[in-house]
């Protein structure tokens, strides 16, 4: 019995873990719920049936092995939200592909990086999202392409990579189509489909999602079957999802939000996924929850805020929405109170982690007062365990201001091909070492209310400033450069950059985030650039960020929310 003066909690359940992989339990929902539908991609015009999208999905995990792809090696997808991302994140599983989820904001160098650190085989890539033109940033990376023969590239830059398959009807010189993977396939990658299905174990790696790290360089965070399976079922659970709930999911695929708070919470319930638009639009959500019927709602706060502001609002029909998800970055109290008034989402839930737990550590539940759903962020998950830490690594009592640390089945494997970074984050007691700054109450309920790490959340989006830093010394006018959030009442933070020049040169605000767009994702790009002379500093010679922050504050004459 854990003492209950301290901060330290488990998850008690009488629910076992799924023993499964992904694709045997996808084929066992698919033969559950044949005819009970299971995606509708409003803008895709897409509307399957759990078996439908199984007879897709296998097509396409044997047109992937007859690539001569084979189980273990990674495949990327750099992509919207759409029906062909939920078909490669189910046929990769079959097929005991590692699925690489690529951020669509990311640009030229952030995408060379990531093929390159994972090793990628493949790529799956949209022709273009937005402002973002993939096709003309591959051909820019690979100019091998325009010779090459599909799945036969030899480019200098990616060295590992032999297939860039893309999404649409028109062909590009090197790349193979998407729907070309259908049909291809025949009896011998049948066969070796079956097989696998034996073969593939739980524990093996399924998936890799790029989190950045105060190296300035992406981690790749590997995922398990076990890992994802096991949090989108206990996820869904916290929600009483049924076969009968519709969840709208309006939020990113390539993020554990919409790929394990949003698919697999579907799967392991025989809910609906229904994916409004291809990027969120507050419009295409209202619409979607109105006339699919939606009984859940995924979101970050700046979500809910847009469609709660959105002029048309008051004509949506939001009777029939029960529950759902707000995550992402803290959700302030008046915007709950309207989520649950006018949206009637009574029973919306509030869910933290990271991606190296798969991501969910701790939720609240649907019968939690509203000051429980917002003041903190729920209570541990099923089969996790959770303390808070000081600096010396000892639990401190209840109430008490420590480091977030989680333990179980979530926590994934490592980062790839990083053991070191790896051992800095999981100790030797399998404890995930989060970096957030918590406290835990008499009743469990923990509250996240700082970071040891510069982490700045902008919108939901996690940006770490020695990334955006690392990017700027390119600059050759930059001679030193540091990076901070600053509260901004739309995005929760924006990015501001205080940069020293080398002597004798001059530069503009714009000058700088010209310099960063098209090669980091627009997220990260600094709203605030300030030019200066030094830093604050401590006698050692430690930058005092927290004063850069106060200063900018000062000078933008921003008013902090208090919180309790």
């Amino acid at each position: 019995m854990a003492d209950p003066a301290l901060s330290y909690a488990h998850g008690t359940s009488t629910t076992p873990l799924i023993g499964e992989t992904i694709g045997n339990f996808f084929d066992g929902a698919a033969a559950r719920w044949p005819d009970r539908e299971a995606l509708v991609v409003r803008h895709q015009d897409v509307r399957w049936s759990w078996g439908e999208l199984k007879a897709r999905v296998d097509d396409m995990a044997a047109g992937l092995l007859s690539l001569g792809l084979e189980a273990g090696e990674r495949i990327g997808i750099w992509s919207q939200n759409n029906s062909e991302w939920v078909l490669t994140q189910f046929a990769t599983a079959k097929a005991g592909l590692v699925l690489v989820n690529i951020n669509p904001a990311y640009r030229r160098s952030e995408v060379e990086y990531a093929l390159n650190k994972v090793g990628c085989r493949a790529l799956i890539t949209s022709p273009a999202l937005k402002t973002s033109d993939y096709l003309a940033i591959l051909q820019d990376l690979c100019p091998e392409l325009a010779t090459a023969t599909p799945g036969e590239l030899r480019a200098k830059a990616v060295p590992e990579l032999r297939w860039v398959i893309r999404l649409g009807s028109e062909k590009t010189p090197g790349m193979l189509n998407f729907a070309e993977l259908f049909g291809r396939g025949g009896k011998a990658e049948a066969e070796r489909i079956a097989a696998l299905s034996r073969l593939l174990q739980f524990d093996d790696p399924i998936n890799i999602q790029f989190t950045s790290g105060t190296t300035g360089f992406p981690k790749g965070a590997t995922l398990t079957h076990h890992n994802i399976l096991n949090n989108g079922w206990f996820i869904g659970e916290a929600m009483k999802l049924t076969p009968e709930d519709r969840l709208c999911i309006p939020v990113p695929l390539y993020h554990c939000f919409g790929m394990v708070l949003g698919n697999l919470a579907c799967l392991t319930h025989g809910s609906t996924m229904v994916y409004p638009a291809e990027a969120f639009d507050p419009l295409s959500t209202l619409q979607a929850v109105q006339e699919e019927k939606c009984t859940a709602l995924h979101g970050v706060p700046t979500m809910f805020i847009a469609e709660l502001d959105h002029p048309d609002f008051a004509r949506f029909d939001l009777s029939r929405l029960r529950t759902g998800i707000m995550a992402g970055s803290p959700c302030p109290i008046e915007v709950m109170k309207r989520v649950i008034d006018k949206m009637n989402m009574a029973e919306v839930t509030i869910a933290y982690g990271m991606t190296e737990t798969s991501p969910v550590s701790t939720q609240s539940s649907t019968t939690d007062s509203i000051e429980h759903r917002v003041s903190t962020v729920g209570r541990a998950q099923p089969h996790i365990e959770i303390k808070i830490v000081d600096a010396e690594g000892r639990i401190v009592a209840r109430g008490e201001t420590g480091e977030f640390c989680t333990r179980g089945y979530s926590v994934m494997q490592g980062y790839w091909g990083d053991p070191e970074k790896t051992a800095e984050a999981i100790d030797a007691a399998g404890w995930m070492h989060t970096g957030d700054l918590a406290t835990m109450d008499e009743d469990g309920y923990v509250n996240i209310v700082g970071r040891l790490k510069d982490m700045v959340i902008r919108g939901g989006e996690n940006v770490y400033p020695r990334e955006i830093e690392e990017f700027l010394y390119r600059h050759p006018k930059v001679q030193d450069v540091q990076v901070v959030g600053v509260p901004d009442a739309r995005y929760g933070e924006e990015i501001c950059a205080w940069i020293k020049l080398r002597e004798g040169e001059t530069a503009t605000d714009e000058e700088i985030r010209a310099f960063c767009r098209g090669q980091i994702a627009h997220y990260k790009v600094p709203r605030y650039v300030r030019f200066v002379d030094g830093f604050p500093m401590t006698i050692t010679g430690k930058i005092q960020k927290f004063v850069m922050r106060e200063a900018m504050i000062d000078e933008l004459k921003i008013t902090v929310q208090k919180t309790a």
